[in-house]
């Protein structure tokens, strides 16, 4: 990263906005999924769980991802309303991340997203019963063909149990790479109406 990348990131005074751009490069770099972030939850005994999904919606309200609800991570977010998120952008040599309480989507929100998704992962929706016992794959396989052939020639509405959410972020950190690990870290804190911004040592 040259000196004046440097100076740009810590001049930011909106995450939003510098989010916006490093995104936007990603887009152009990235081989697969820029927009694959990890998700960080927490059961309501404080056992932490991670995984991989992908970011559907981004304005200055916060991140949107969608799941099923009953999921494992469904259960964690309505149980403790909180979330953290990691994008990382290794051709950039990037990363982003974000914390802060999460909150359901509207209605309307979520069945615009799900009328907009291809059918067959529209009938996925409603066969999935993310997170639980399956007992082989022809099970799985024998729930798609039954509901395909259950909304033939109808469209397929969004199943109750499948949701967005938006994590509403409290705090960001930048991360950009430098030589011998003397790496860049920028921080926004939410404060008030705006933000607090701060250098961390790498």
């Amino acid at each position: 990263m040259t000196k004046s990348m440097a100076m740009d990131i810590a001049a930011a005074t909106d995450p939003f906005e510098l989010f916006q751009a490093w995104f936007k490069e990603a887009e152009g770099t990235e081989v697969n999924d820029p927009n694959a972030f990890a998700l960080a939850t927490v059961s309501p005994e404080g056992r932490p769980s991670v995984r991989v999904l992908l970011l559907k919606g981004l304005d200055d309200r916060g991140f949107v991802f969608y799941t099923n609800t009953q999921s494992r991570k469904g259960q964690h977010l309505d149980a403790t309303g909180v979330a953290a998120m990691n994008f990382h952008w290794k051709g950039l040599r990037r990363q982003v991340r974000v914390e802060g309480p999460v909150e359901r989507v509207t209605d309307a929100e979520a069945d615009a997203y799900f009328a907009s998704r291809p059918r067959g992962s529209q009938i996925g929706a409603w066969a999935s019963q993310q997170s639980r016992p399956l007992d082989s794959r022809a099970t799985l396989e024998q729930r798609i063909a039954a509901l395909t052939a259950e909304h033939e020639g109808k469209d397929v509405p969004r199943p109750t149990h499948w949701a967005g959410y938006r994590l509403v972020p409290d705090y960001l950190e930048f991360w950009q790479d430098r030589e011998f690990r003397l790496h860049d870290r920028i921080t926004f804190t939410r404060d008030g109406a705006g933000w607090a911004t701060a250098r961390l040592y790498p």
